[in-house]
């Protein structure tokens, strides 16, 4: 039987050598025949701790390799363009710190 293949949104990985991946769908609902959002969360090994938060992964299905990891990361689809704006302070922080120590030498 061939192996599952689905593209998902990395929603965390805070784990080492894990990503949690969020696969969103529709779906018809029976009784009412209307189209339902549904989405599943999938614990994926990324071994190189390559992919981030909102990357678009695609992932294949491995054997069990924890408790609750069944899938691997085959690639980085589309890499997140979101800024992480408290990095971005910070950076900022440093810079002003910088520029006040060069005009204090000067």
């Amino acid at each position: 039987m061939p192996k599952r293949v689905s593209t998902g949104v990395v929603t965390s990985n805070k784990m080492n050598k894990t990503l949690v991946v969020e696969i969103r769908r529709m779906v018809m609902d029976k009784k009412y025949k209307k189209y339902v959002r549904s989405r599943s969360k999938c614990y994926v090994h990324d071994e190189n701790n390559e992919a981030g938060v909102g990357d678009k992964v695609e992932i294949i299905e491995s054997r069990p390799l924890s408790r609750l990891k069944r899938w691997a990361l085959v690639r980085i689809v589309e890499k997140s363009t979101a800024v992480d704006v408290a990095a971005l302070k910070e950076v900022r922080r440093h810079q002003k710190e910088d520029h006040k120590e060069v005009e204090a030498h000067q």
